[in-house]
């Protein structure tokens, strides 16, 4: 895994940083983007004592800064091995029902949960085709396949992100390029805690608890997968 180099967004907290460890002490070379600065220099002050780190702030739904992270990760490692499409927007907190979200916000969550993904996938494609193996991970939730009440905007961004990955699989089948959508599972972050303000979270799992999950996919061999990483176990998409 010294070789090998990963891409995370959303890495300056909770789950993606979590995650940035965990592939950190596995060896892989890190390129991180989070939209707060102080917080992305802090993690990736803290992952530079165990492996080559770049970090760039900034909103992945913003193409330019998109090009320039993978650009400048290419220049600096020569490889980008994984994609992790962590960042995520909830939208409005509290989260308003259908009826009453603006269609503002709801292009906002979808242009960071849909369609930065899939630009940050076209960036990295080309290079992982030429080599032959590659892999692609996309953050999901069960809002995504189940209807919850106010959490419309949300779960269809993560409806269109499954089965966008779906299709991605299918049009990679044979090149070495593996696709995976994750379902970490309620967690105690930041996210959740805006998703509902002022339930108490502390009795729900840590994203540490989390990460392993996205580990054991650098070892997965199989193609499409849609996997509950709480469970460490494959579900059916």
């Amino acid at each position: 895994m010294a070789t090998q180099v990963a891409l995370i967004t959303g890495a300056s907290r909770g789950l993606g940083l979590e995650v940035a460890r965990a592939y950190a002490r596995r060896g892989l070379r890190l390129i991180l983007t989070a939209r707060g600065a102080d917080p992305l220099e802090q993690a990736a002050a803290e992952l530079a004592a165990t492996t080559d780190v770049v970090a760039f702030a900034g909103d992945v739904a913003d193409a330019a800064h998109a090009e320039r992270l993978v650009r400048a990760g290419l220049d600096r490692f020569g490889r980008i091995d994984v994609l992790l499409n962590n960042a995520s927007e909830l939208g409005p907190s509290p989260m308003p029902e259908l009826a009453n979200l603006s269609i503002e916000s709801f292009e906002d969550v979808l242009r960071v949960n849909v369609v930065a993904p899939l630009k940050l996938i076209q960036l990295v494609l080309p290079p992982m085709r030429k080599r032959g193996t590659g892999l692609i991970v996309n953050v999901t939730s069960d809002a995504g396949v189940q209807a919850y009440p106010t959490w419309g905007g949300y779960g269809s961004s993560k409806a269109a992100l499954e089965h966008l990955s779906r299709v991605l699989a299918a049009e990679l089948e044979g090149s070495g390029v593996r696709v995976f959508v994750v379902d970490p599972g309620d967690m105690d972050t930041a996210m959740h805690r805006a998703a509902e303000p002022g339930v108490d979270l502390s009795h729900l799992p840590a994203p540490s608890s989390v990460a392993p999950a996205f580990v054991r996919l650098l070892d997965e061999r199989a193609g499409f997968g849609r996997y509950e990483a709480n469970q460490l176990a494959p579900v059916t998409a």
